[in-house]
């Protein structure tokens, strides 16, 4: 059976077809919006007329659609057959979200607010680029920041990043340019990476900064794979390529060293690699997003790479330099699903391990309606001889919602989350859909920090949270408001953590 006709259709964000959406200024903003072009779509598909139909990549389609931000979803459905030719004509029915995001931006976690002010087009002219000019300021820094992303540059499946950084500390220069492996079933992928710039790092302690200095950073790679494509439900891919890594360090001006400073790395090396990937993906609603499809992956994954920096390359050192990551998901019945993922970075020198981390997740899921579902992770981390400019940090900012930011620091680490989430059918002005959750959360380090302090302790906390998807536009999937209360109460922590941020999950 052949692919015969491909029609594709792109809605308007919102139909007035539909109770609540045929209202005025519903309609100015599909008029003044402009429509993501046949052509960009089109250009993304894995699947050509006249080819043999798979259903196979008819799937991926729809997943590799669904991942643009521009886009809320997309269904490939079947509207004609001929028995006599042997082909089925297919219609690719997308829908359009609001994809300029002008205006003001808040976030607060972990005690400290980031504001920002932005504008930014993630379907530039309908043709899937994204355009952004923005400010923000942090708790680290002032950033004037401009990127220009083009996903499929002249309608090929090459990618071009574009990236300019003024910090209040420094700035950063970005170019990448390649082809990745876009499919399963892509034979090859190849590109370069450019990034340089300056900056000042903060070291910090018990939510604090505990000290500050100078980074300088060049760092260069061109790489490239081969694939002989999806076979017997895998995608096997040999990797190769080379790397320049250069970061120098100095002391900041008016800032005093608690800690030693870093000492200057330049790794330059070769590696090679493999990933293989199954197929195996599902759909599924109400899990990490809202009213949103979501695509699960419960295939197996594994890339492992490993590079020798010399002084012959260019090197200050002789090292092996490993990289490997892997996951994989399980179905536990009907209503019940987990997921792992690790990863292992590091090297290995004259003196053993450095610089080197460990890290695990795993992520349970039990749906008991089909608006109700329970969720618990857990994870962890080891670092044996982490460089003094890489600090293992938990608080406020990554996942122990009633602390700091950056609240607890070591050589190891490990959280727990257990959340009660639910799912409403509110869906107020047609715009945002509504959930809630109530979670708590415990976590701790081991091991001295840079400065030698000790590790405070088990630390745990409980609390609630708001939680509102966006259905209409690009700029965030899940709007987060959490109230945190810390159980363990040190000096100085506010009884109760306000956190307002946008994830890209529940």
């Amino acid at each position: 059976m052949k692919v015969g006709d491909i029609d594709v259709q792109v809605e308007d964000i919102f139909d007035p077809t539909k109770p609540g959406e045929d209202v005025t200024v519903y309609r100015w903003a599909n008029n003044l919006h402009m429509l993501t072009r046949d052509e960009a779509v089109r250009s993304q598909l894995l699947f050509k007329e006249s080819e043999p139909l798979s259903q196979q990549k008819v799937a991926e389609t729809e997943r590799l659609l669904r991942g643009r931000r521009y886009l809320y979803d997309a269904w490939i459905e079947p509207t004609c057959y001929y028995a006599a030719e042997q082909t089925v004509d297919l219609r690719v029915r997308v829908r359009d979200v609001w994809s300029l995001t002008p205006g003001f931006n808040f976030n607060r976690k972990g005690g400290t607010n980031k504001v920002g002010i932005k504008v930014e087009d993630q379907d530039f002219l309908g043709r899937g680029e994204l355009v952004s000019l923005s400010w923000a300021s942090n708790v680290d820094r002032d950033t004037l920041l401009a990127v220009y992303e083009d996903p499929q540059i002249l309608g090929s499946w090459w990618r071009g990043r574009v990236a300019y950084a003024d910090n209040s500390d420094g700035s950063f220069a970005e170019l990448a340019v390649g082809q990745p492996f876009y499919s399963l079933d892509t034979r090859w992928s190849a590109g370069f990476s450019l990034l340089a710039g300056d900056r000042l790092n903060s070291r910090y302690q018990q939510g604090e900064v505990l000290d500050a200095f100078t980074e300088n950073t060049d760092r260069f790679e061109i790489y490239g794979g081969r694939s002989r494509g999806l076979q017997d439900g895998w995608a096997r891919r040999w990797l190769a390529g080379v790397r320049y890594d250069d970061s120098r360090f100095s002391e900041a001006r008016d800032e005093q060293l608690v800690a030693p400073l870093p000492q200057d790395r330049k790794l330059v090396y070769p590696w090679v690699g493999m990933e293989w990937i199954e197929d195996d993906f599902v759909t599924a609603h109400n899990q990490d997003q809202l009213a949103r499809t979501e695509d699960l992956q419960f295939g197996r994954t594994l890339r492992a790479e490993l590079g020798i920096a010399a002084p012959a390359w260019g090197a200050d050192r002789t090292a092996a330099i490993a990289k490997a990551h892997g996951n994989a998901g399980k179905r536990l019945g009907d209503a019940q699903s987990i997921f792992f993922t690790a990863d292992l970075s590091g090297r290995v020198q004259e003196n053993g391990l450095s610089d080197t981390l460990l890290q695990g997740e795993a992520r349970y899921y039990y749906r008991q309606t089909p608006r109700a579902l329970f969720f618990a992770s857990a994870r962890g981390s080891v670092a044996e001889r982490p460089d003094l400019d890489h600090q293992l940090l938990l608080g406020g900012d990554n996942g122990l919602r009633g602390y700091p930011l950056r609240y607890q620091s070591g050589t190891a680490s490990a959280l727990v989350t257990v959340e009660e989430r639910i799912y409403t059918d509110w869906y107020p002005f047609r715009l945002f859909h509504i959930g809630a959750a109530a979670f708590a959360d415990a976590g701790r380090t081991w091991g001295q920090d840079v400065a030698g302090q000790e590790p405070l302790g088990l630390l745990s906390d409980v609390g609630v949270g708001l939680r509102i998807g966006n259905a209409r536009s690009g700029f965030g999937n899940v709007l987060h408001i959490d109230l945190a209360v810390p159980l363990s109460r040190q000096p100085g922590i506010d009884s109760v953590q306000l956190l307002v941020e946008t994830h890209h999950s529940f």
